[in-house]
């Protein structure tokens, strides 16, 4: 009985376990444990955390950034700036005074004599940039000659003007019948023109034989430096029409212009002239002369370049002074073999000399063994190389032409020394190679140097060479400026996030300024001036379109700087986001409301 009261009493008690617990397990699933309710002060202080990392965000830390990563653009004159390469802001003119002196002839005479002259000039002119106007000497003129009329020493004014005159043409009278003579002096600015007095124009005549005589004379005189002008212009407009389209007022404008300025330059000549300034170097205020002698056995072992150059060679230097500067250095290889590539030379039976054949003078220099330095220094470096070949294969020349020098494109000239001036009663003596056996090798090079530098082959005067060649100078420089200006106007434009430092902009200030004092030196005439100037106006915008810091801003995009910021700013910016939107959330039925 006891057992059975047990069994009872649990058996009781199990359905009383069940019916609490399963109430309560009902309960539990239908309701969420709720947190406790957050207090007003709590409230308060998460606002307040939340705003101060805001209000750290926006007025410190986004100032900050933007002050240290903003790029500073200077401003830029970026409308002058298209003008000058669009060749609105100047025309370039290149009015060569010359003078006429007629100490034989009266007043009137004279004077009539220039005047009908000068319209002859004009009907034969097809090309109104480059102009040629004569001036009758008078006194001052005279005074002021580069030829020796007196033995005072000129003033600086006085040699500024003697050197903004073109050519000196002086009148002569002759005895003898017959047509007009010309002969152009060689070593000085001056043409003597030989007349008989009957061929002297009346003052009421309205031309003269004698005046088309020289009209015609002094035109094919300046014909080769009028051409290489125009094609300077052509060239240059046509490169800027290529990476450019033309404006409507460029049409208008400028086309008739370059139009005429084409229709003055002949197809084949202009093919000519492009041929030679491929051959010709870029311009440089300073130019590295390397001279080397090279011989494929031991000997000459040294040469007297120091005395030949300073007797052959150093003249033409000076004369090229105002319109680039030079330094020289010398050097000797003994043993220098021709490149694999080269053929050797072969014996002609015909003309009893060895040859080369001109498909291997492109490959005559041996790059791989012989010391030559492509760049020495900050300018542009010429090689001028004298080779003296082994007397078993001499004398060498040239297949075909038979020719001892010849140029390489953009790199210098070689000559062939195939009879050295060396004495033979002595080993040592005969060793070395005498100043007279360089002299026709530095006279080579004088030419080829003139041709590297773009100076015309006529006139046969190397004063009035020099000349033209500072106003072919002027005038490339100040192309290549205004193109240079256009360039990095343009850069400017396309690129918004590139750096544009106060250098930059003080670089292209001074470019413009001396731009314009080379475009009113040309029209005065005043060429040496001109080239000064526009020698300034390309090293400073070549120094501002080059600038590291300029350069260095191209290769960081808008798309790169994305890429760098969104890893760094993303786990921040996320819950500093999130929480001002809940905190938005919670205020907003307080601000309807």
């Amino acid at each position: 009985m006891e057992k059975q009261d047990d069994s009872d009493v649990e058996n009781e008690s199990l359905p009383e376990t069940n019916n609490v617990s399963a109430p309560s397990r009902l309960i539990g699933t239908s309701t969420r444990k709720q947190p406790p309710p957050e207090s007003a002060q709590s409230v308060r202080l998460r606002t307040f955390v939340i705003s101060s990392f805001w209000v750290v965000v926006l007025l410190l830390g986004l100032p900050t950034w933007w002050w240290t990563t903003s790029i500073h653009r200077a401003r830029l004159p970026l409308e002058e700036m298209l003008e000058w390469a669009d060749g609105k802001a100047c025309r370039p003119s290149f009015p060569l005074k010359i003078v006429v002196e007629a100490p034989f002839l009266s007043s009137n005479e004279a004077r009539h004599l220039v005047r009908t002259t000068q319209h002859a000039l004009d009907d034969l002119n097809e090309f109104s940039a480059h102009h040629l106007r004569l001036q009758l000497a008078d006194i001052d003129l005279l005074s002021n000659d580069s030829r020796p009329v007196s033995k005072h020493k000129k003033s600086d004014t006085q040699q500024s003007e003697s050197e903004d005159v073109a050519l000196w043409v002086k009148l002569l009278p002759q005895d003898a019948t017959g047509s007009p003579k010309a002969v152009l002096q060689s070593h000085s600015t001056t043409m003597d023109i030989s007349y008989t007095p009957s061929q002297v124009p009346s003052t009421s005549s309205s031309s003269s034989p004698l005046a088309n005589f020289i009209a015609s004379r002094l035109q094919g005189l300046f014909a080769e430096e009028q051409a290489i002008i125009a094609y300077i212009l052509t060239s240059q407009s046509i490169g800027h029409q290529s990476t450019m389209a033309s404006t409507p007022q460029q049409t208008s404008a400028t086309r008739d212009h370059r139009a005429g300025v084409r229709r003055t330059v002949h197809p084949e000549l202009a093919a000519r002239l492009e041929r030679r300034m491929t051959r010709s170097l870029k311009y440089a205020p300073t130019y590295h002369i390397t001279m080397s002698l090279f011989t494929p056995l031991a000997s000459p072992s040294t040469w007297e370049i120091e005395e030949a150059f300073r007797e052959y060679f150093e003249p033409l230097l000076s004369s090229i002074s105002k319109i680039s500067n030079f330094t020289v250095d010398t050097q000797v290889q003994l043993h220098a073999t021709f490149s694999h590539s080269v053929q050797q030379p072969e014996y002609d039976e015909d003309i009893q000399k060895w040859t080369l054949r001109e498909e291997d003078l492109s490959g005559f220099i041996n790059a791989a063994e012989w010391p030559l330095s492509p760049s020495i220094g900050a300018g542009p470096t010429l090689n001028f190389v004298v080779y003296v070949p082994d007397p078993a294969n001499t004398p060498l020349v040239v297949k075909g032409s038979q020719a001892t020098s010849w140029l390489i494109p953009q790199w210098g000239g070689i000559s062939i020394l195939n009879s050295p001036n060396t004495v033979h009663d002595d080993a040592k003596l005969s060793s070395r190679l005498s100043k007279t056996a360089i002299q026709p090798a530095l006279l080579t090079f004088s030419q080829q140097l003139l041709s590297f530098l773009g100076a015309p082959q006529s006139p046969a005067s190397l004063p009035l060479q020099l000349r033209t060649l500072t106003r072919i100078r002027a005038a490339s420089l100040l192309l290549s400026a205004s193109a240079t200006m256009g360039s990095l106007a343009r850069l400017t434009v396309a690129l918004p996030s590139i750096a544009i430092p106060e250098t930059v902009s003080s670089g292209v200030e001074k470019s413009l300024l001396h731009l314009r004092g080379t475009c009113d030196a040309l029209r005065e005439g005043n060429f040496r001036e001109a080239l000064s100037k526009a020698r300034i106006a390309e090293a400073e915008a070549e120094k501002g379109f080059f600038e590291k810091s300029m350069v260095g801003q191209v290769y960081f995009p808008d798309e790169h700087k994305v890429a760098v910021y969104l890893p760094l700013l993303g786990p921040v910016g996320v819950p500093l986001i999130m929480s001002a939107l809940k905190e938005l959330k919670r205020l907003r039925p307080k601000l309807t409301g």
